[in-house]
């Protein structure tokens, strides 16, 4: 419905899923390899500097005595990461980057997919503005908070992972053992089934990569719509009774939301830190 005062539902919807990008206008595409999508790398990095932030003040801060609340979360959080590194990478030189790497890996998705528990409006209309102040049309002030709510962000990191399975199968097997089963595995050693068996790592490492990068990206995502279709409950008050049971179960909707969404956040960041430690793991094994 439009109106006279303010966007349509879809018009917010739209502007809300519309990110900061080097190209100036609204991105056309989930993924576009033309443009940087600067929120996403922005609060990203902003993030991930809160993450060794936080974890080095528990590091330096850590007392053999009775912890405090911050200390007794970091450290149980380090013991969980620590346990399911133990029982998927079994070499405990590999474990000495690896389970570091999990556990910020987990810290820093959580902080990422937290941010989606912040008011909808509140970042983008500080943002707003800043951009009208600046003298332009803060209609076109598009921002996204939720780094983990764009596709972009979530293959970048299900490559990471990609690039150091490369890096331990070199490492363990040594390149001309990792080739070798790449042409000799699963099926078996034999000239017949070497392009079979090739074939089946590529699409098993590309499945592994995009499914990894997805399911991130789509939950978040989807959560981050959600918030939006509540928020329009919300806008819908114009001074009726129909308007008020609208506003009244935003108000409902959106703290029930939230708080189901905390174990969402949380377990999507366990999930990615999980199959990080199982893809690294497997890069261990032959097959």
């Amino acid at each position: 419905m439009a109106t006279a005062n303010g966007p349509t539902a879809s018009e917010y919807i739209v502007h809300h899923l519309t990110h900061l990008n080097t190209s100036g206008h609204k991105q056309e595409a989930i993924v576009d390899w033309s443009v940087v999508n600067l929120d996403t790398l922005f609060w990203s990095l902003a993030l991930g500097l809160l993450t060794v932030f936080l974890l080095a003040r528990a590091a330096r801060r850590a007392t053999p005595g009775v912890p405090g609340r911050f200390q007794a979360a970091v450290e149980f959080v380090v013991e969980m990461v620590a346990d399911q590194a133990k029982g998927i990478v079994h070499s405990a030189e590999s474990r000495r980057f690896v389970a570091p790497l999990a556990l910020t890996v987990f810290v820093w998705i959580f902080l990422m997919n937290a941010m989606d528990l912040l008011p909808l409006d509140l970042l983008p209309r500080i943002w707003e503005g800043i951009y009208a102040a600046a003298g332009n049309d803060p209609h076109h002030a598009y921002l996204r908070i939720v780094p983990t709510a764009d596709l972009n962000a979530t293959l970048g990191m299900s490559i990471g992972v990609l690039l150091l399975c490369f890096y331990y199968n070199i490492k363990i097997k040594g390149l001309g053992g990792w080739v070798h089963e790449l042409f000799t595995a699963p099926f078996g050693s034999h000239p017949l089934l070497y392009p079979v068996n090739f074939l089946m790592q590529m699409i098993e490492f590309a499945a592994k990569t995009i499914s990894h990068g997805m399911r991130l990206f789509g939950n978040m995502y989807a959560g981050e719509l959600l918030f939006m279709l509540i928020a329009l409950m919300g806008a819908a008050w114009a001074g009726t009774a129909t308007g008020a049971f609208l506003w009244i179960g935003h108000v409902i909707a959106g703290a029930a939301w939230a708080i189901f969404h905390i174990l969402i956040i949380t377990l999507q960041a366990f999930i990615f830190m999980m199959l990080t430690l199982v893809y690294i793991g497997q890069a261990h094994e032959g097959h």
